[in-house]
């Protein structure tokens, strides 16, 4: 097997990223959620690309099932040295939050901005660790702007040349 040469524009076309989410609405008395996140980024240059991020999450408190999914996209920099990638991103798109108790619910649907990056690990050519991902998030919905939130992610990256 031949070895490729490495070239200028010898980088992964595309990641997926697939993995857990913990995110934190409001600061007092907030409340935690779990969940996943999902990322599909397609990179133009080795350090420029574009990024569509969906994610849950899930909050029971008593008998009331709390859901929020966010849908975003933007532009995500990153920088491509050795097996550490670090990146940066700012996301903007929907959201969609809605309450539950038994056969009764509500929703509301609104903005959502994600601002943050994180930190990839290589383990093969095209197999990553996302060893964290870190986002302040701001929903808008129902004319409530909710910006005290953050989440945190981690998981596997698929590289796809």
């Amino acid at each position: 097997m031949l070895a490729r040469p490495a070239l200028a524009d010898d980088f992964s076309r595309a990641e997926v990223f697939g993995g857990y989410q913990y995110t934190r609405i409001g600061i007092a008395p907030g409340e935690n959620a779990n969940g996943w996140n999902g990322a599909l980024t397609g990179y133009v240059r080795p350090w420029f690309g574009v990024t569509a991020d969906f994610s849950g999450a899930y909050r029971a408190i008593g008998p009331v099932n709390l859901r929020a999914h966010t849908y975003t996209f933007g532009p995500t920099f990153a920088h491509r040295g050795g097996r550490l990638t670090p990146f940066a991103h700012v996301l903007a798109g929907g959201f969609h939050a809605s309450a539950g108790f038994q056969d009764i619910g509500a929703g509301l649907n609104g903005f959502a901005l994600l601002a943050g990056g994180g930190l990839n690990v290589e383990a093969t050519r095209h197999l990553a660790v996302r060893l964290f991902q870190a986002d302040w998030l701001l929903w808008r919905g129902a004319g409530v702007t909710e910006k005290k939130n953050a989440r945190i992610s981690a998981g596997i990256v698929i590289r796809i040349d």
